[in-house]
């Protein structure tokens, strides 16, 4: 929101109070409170008829300071606040000399001048972020409304990243930016997840702890300004630092939340009814048999809106004309080996049962004359769950625990988005302009819990559009509606590439786009870039996603991708143990991975999964794949083409190829099943190592698919290989008890599973040779064996010979050598020859 006219003059019926000059300064034990006026004293009589601002500084956790600036200190703050953490042990530490006042929590500080113009630094060490100056901190008031701004200093060549998902230009700078949640669709500037926390280039983020509508100007009203502002007589914000952009993640959502682990069936393949199209049981099993049919694993089956009746989303109720025997199917649906999600939300219309149920006990949204609030989109006289009161939340967890109970393992939580504004009172007394943004919140903090209440800890997520500030710790969240292009496709990738910036660690997107139908070529490509996501589901709007629909070839990429991420799956939940644990999301822009390569800085066209694999999507019909990579010796996962960075490529791509490359100094798990995505990770897993250099260590550790909710989620087997010349060390470590003991039972789940039903097909064909040839230098893949040995080896990419080994068995194996250790061996040696 602009207030000024140029760099001189306020906007016409604008009143601009802003701090001017430093008038006093009081130091606490852990805060530091600071009084400027908002205009230049020079003498007593200048100290009439002025605002004062008041400032206060201080840090609930190590490496974050909480700035609160306050107009009118009388004003009631009203409801809902953003849940944070705090650090009550945090070193606070507030000193001071003859010029300034300087806080400091961790290596982060800010500066205040004594006096003189209003000047407040923020510091990293002694790596000056950026600051707040004179004219900045400000209290604006029109006709009829007040608002706060702050204005923070942005650097030479510094660029702003997240605010969310958001679809336009990855780099902010340039953009006005409202958070204000909306079913915008991805090709807008409305946006379904408006986050107020930015991350910059320079090293720090900046959160804005107010969950109503906060206006951003990245550089767009004053170019060297980030401005923000809110309605209101005061504002909260909290710059963060870090000694790496991971760093400065890792502390934010030590602050806001952290994510949830997701389990691990559900990274397998989603398919769904899609949205519109006309479905029952048998149109669900011809899908499901089809794609058995196929070989192609698929691990998860949605049903969207209409398996409730028209016009009564949400009752909760099947539509028994359409699924005249719902518990059975469901029964017969897991047979098959499948986990069944259904769509929900948070509206009630009118004609369902629940509508008069909720409305008689008050558990839906009032209007300020206390009727129900109603309206007509989406379902004829829906009224809204008025989360704010628990009983309301009690009421509807209730309706939702029998569906768990009969089956169903997973909720997609849709909208969240549509939340009245105005003429509405919420039981607590919440501000409605606040619970705008932050309804989602509650609304899907209670789906997640009353899946964690029946199935667990680490076995609960949904399937979410709309989020916040703390959303991040209730995952999956997918994309929306995006529509069957490229340039949706790209702007996709922004989306969440922007969300992860904002600790949102686990993403989705509808594979070949929700609106409209995909061409063959880009159901294709999509299909890859969908495989090489967090999660990965195939739905659309009017028309199905079935592989065979588009052509005989989709099938088969379809089939490949699937199955490289079930290979990928030890890696892959390995990023998603550190997702849950340090806040860092699975699809990572380039330079949260490369943060000193200036080349990275704008890069929204390709991604890190995980810390190392590079992935770079084809958006055009002519396979042609332009990126950039990094400094070092890359290797091409699907090739084993070595290949030297610092440098952009360009490359042309068959449908089963994209750019995937394994970063320097990496030692990559494969697991062994490449027909489902939770089973034993370490049995029989290859452990890849990729150009160590002199003087280097990778490291790869394999955790458990049942994690069985522990508090500290520790590695089944861990592998460190560090180099010395031509000596490399080989040290391993296993986990034993009970972890070992859930895995086994876990892997007689999928010897279960892979014996009966359609499952078993995937095998088969497998067995027949009808998927696609396995992509040179990787390897087939298979489900193990009965012989629950639980072994591992340790493949040398790219190394032909060795020059002697001890403690293990070596053999060359497709231009490597593959090393095998000796039975109850922690250590092993690997002497290569000179060169």
């Amino acid at each position: 929101m602009k207030f000024t006219d140029g760099y001189w003059h306020v906007r016409s019926g604008l009143t601009l109070n802003a701090a001017q000059e430093v008038r006093d300064l009081t130091l606490g034990e852990r805060e530091i409170e600071a009084f400027a006026a908002c205009k230049k004293i020079v003498a007593r009589g200048d100290t009439l008829n002025t605002a004062i601002l008041t400032f206060r500084y201080s840090s609930p956790m190590p490496d974050v300071i909480c700035v609160e600036s306050v107009h009118h200190e009388g004003t009631r703050l009203r409801g809902p606040h953003f849940p944070k953490s705090t650090d009550p042990s945090v070193d606070v530490c507030v000193t001071e000399d003859p010029e300034t006042a300087m806080l400091t929590s961790g290596s982060l500080s800010v500066r205040i001048h004594k006096s003189g113009d209003w000047n407040a630094q923020f510091y990293y060490a002694d790596r000056r972020l950026t600051g707040s100056e004179r004219k900045g901190p400000a209290h604006i008031r029109s006709a009829d409304d007040a608002y706060m701004r702050e204005q923070l200093d942005l650097g030479v060549g510094e660029r702003i990243y997240g605010l969310g998902e958001r679809f336009t230009p990855f780099v902010k700078n340039g953009q006005v930016v409202d958070l204000w949640n909306e079913d915008g669709g991805t090709c807008s500037e409305q946006a379904y997840k408006n986050v107020p926390f930015y991350l910059s280039s320079f090293g720090y983020g900046v959160f804005v702890d107010h969950p109503e509508k906060v206006s951003y100007e990245v550089g767009s009203e004053q170019v060297e300004k980030v401005q923000f502002s809110v309605p209101g007589e005061r504002l909260r914000y909290y710059v963060v630092g870090g000694a790496t952009l991971k760093d400065v993640l890792r502390h934010y959502t030590a602050l806001t939340g952290r994510p949830a682990l997701p389990p691990a069936w559900s990274y397998g393949l989603w398919l769904s009814t899609s949205f519109t199209t006309s479905y029952d049981e048998d149109t669900v099993n011809h899908f499901v048999d089809g794609m058995f049919e196929r070989g192609i694993p698929v691990h998860v089956f949605h049903f969207d809106c209409f398996w409730m009746k028209e016009f009564q989303w949400c009752d909760f109720r099947w539509d028994t004309q359409q699924f005249p025997d719902p518990q059975g199917m469901l029964d017969r649906l897991k047979a098959k080996g499948l986990r069944i999600c259904v769509w929900i939300n948070s509206y009630i219309g009118q004609k369902s049962y629940l509508f008069r149920e909720g409305a008689e006990h008050g558990y839906l949204v009032k209007t300020a004359a206390g009727d129900v609030w109603q309206w007509d989109r989406w379902q004829g006289g829906m009224g809204l769950v008025d989360f704010t009161n628990p009983q309301a939340v009690d009421w509807f967890k209730s309706k939702l625990r029998p569906l768990i109970e009969m089956g169903v393992d997973s909720f997609k939580t849709d909208f969240g988005e549509r939340i009245p504004s105005e003429g509405v009172v919420y039981h607590d007394g919440s501000d409605p302009v606040k619970m705008h943004n932050y309804y989602t919140l509650l609304y899907n903090r209670a789906v997640f819990e009353v899946l964690e209440e029946v199935q667990g800890r680490d076995r609960a997520l949904v399937f979410a559009r709309s989020a916040t500030t703390g959303g991040q710790q209730f995952p999956v969240h997918w994309g929306g509606d995006c529509t069957a292009s490229y340039v949706s496709m790209a702007e996709s990738l922004r989306g969440g590439l922007s969300l992860g910036l904002c600790g949102f660690g686990f993403w989705s997107h509808d594979i070949g786009g929700f609106e409209n139908t995909a061409s063959p070529d880009i159901y294709k490509r999509w299909s890859a870039f969908g495989l090489l996501s967090s999660h990965s589901r195939l739905h659309g709007s009017q028309s199905y996603r079935v592989p065979w629909l588009f052509d005989d070839e989709a099938s088969e990429v379809l089939r490949h991708f699937t199955q490289l991420k079930m290979r990928l799956m030890p890696y892959l939940f390995a990023a998603s143990v550190e997702a849950a644990n340090d806040g860092l999301p699975m699809l990572r822009a380039m330079l949260l991975e490369f943060g000193g390569d200036p080349a990275c800085e704008e890069l929204d066209r390709q991604y890190m999964l995980g810390g190392s694999l590079l992935v770079a999507p084809i958006f055009n019909e002519r396979g042609e794949a332009l990126y950039y990579l990094p400094e070092g010796r890359w290797t091409h996962l699907l090739t084993g083409e070595d290949v030297q960075g610092g440098r952009w490529r360009r490359e042309r791509y068959d449908y089963f190829g994209l750019p995937l490359l394994v970063r320097p100094n990496t030692l990559l798990a494969l697991g062994a099943n490449e027909a489902r995505p939770d089973y034993d990770y370490v049995d029989g897993a290859e452990l890849h190592l990729f150009a160590l250099e002199d003087g280097h260590e990778a490291r790869a550790a394999i955790y458990a698919a049942e994690t069985e909710g522990a508090a500290v989620r520790r590695p089944e087997l861990t592998v460190v290989v560090r180099r010395a010349g031509r000596v490399l060390t080989v040290c391993s470590e296993r986990a034993a008890g009970k972890a070992a003991e859930g895995n086994a039972a876990r892997a007689a789940e999928g010897a279960a599973w892979a014996a009966e039903g359609n499952a078993g097909r995937i095998a088969e064909r497998a067995a027949e040779g009808t998927r696609a040839p396995s992509p040179d230098g990787l390897g087939a893949g298979s489900a193990p064996s009965g012989d629950k040995s639980t072994t591992w080896k340790l493949v040398l990419r790219g190394i032909s010979a060795i020059e002697s080994v001890e403690g293990a068995e070596a053999s060359a194996e497709d231009a490597s050598i593959v090393l095998t250790p000796d039975a109850e061996s922690g250590r092993f040696t690997v002497w290569l020859p000179e060169s």
